[in-house]
């Protein structure tokens, strides 16, 4: 794994099952725009936002509990010259005990600071994994898109 990809991370209350339950749950933290399975080694799903972004996603791990792998299969954004740049990234949840706290790490393997995407990327990762993915942990509801600009990426974006 490439240490410039894009990882961040942080720590709840609950428990690593929550968490993995909640990262599972991929409609309640991401997009309400996915269609296919999320949650069992070898299911596909598809995400997209507006003509913004689409990709085909294969879940490639699925250790409960511990960590969640997934396959970006096909990528497409319609605002970088290859608008090809996450296929064949993988995105890793890794789950653990800090004391009496849960964490979360996330990476985005392959997500590094070359990409054109990187900026708008990071950024939109920052906003599901920090904001929305910690509060459906924590709260039982996410903040997912549900076809809005979620931060000002991507309403520059969705202009």
């Amino acid at each position: 794994m490439d240490e410039r990809s894009f990882t961040t991370a942080f720590t709840v209350d609950q428990t690593p099952e929550q968490a993995f339950s909640a990262i599972n749950n991929v409609r309640g933290w991401w997009s309400e725009d996915v269609k296919g399975g999320t949650e069992k080694v070898g299911d596909i799903f598809n995400y997209r936002f507006r003509n913004v972004h689409r990709c085909t996603v294969k879940v490639k791990a699925s250790v409960p509990g511990e960590r969640v792998v997934w396959r970006i299969l096909n990528n497409h954004f319609s605002f970088t010259a290859d608008k090809t740049e996450w296929k064949g990234t993988e995105v890793v949840f890794d789950i653990s005990r800090k004391g009496d706290k849960t964490q979360v790490r996330f990476t985005h393997a392959g997500l590094v600071p070359d990409y054109e995407c990187y900026d708008v990327c990071s950024d939109g990762w920052t906003t599901y994994i920090n904001g929305s993915l910690k509060s459906l942990i924590e709260t039982g509801r996410g903040e997912p898109n549900v076809g809005e600009p979620m931060n000002e990426s991507e309403r520059a974006l969705a202009m």
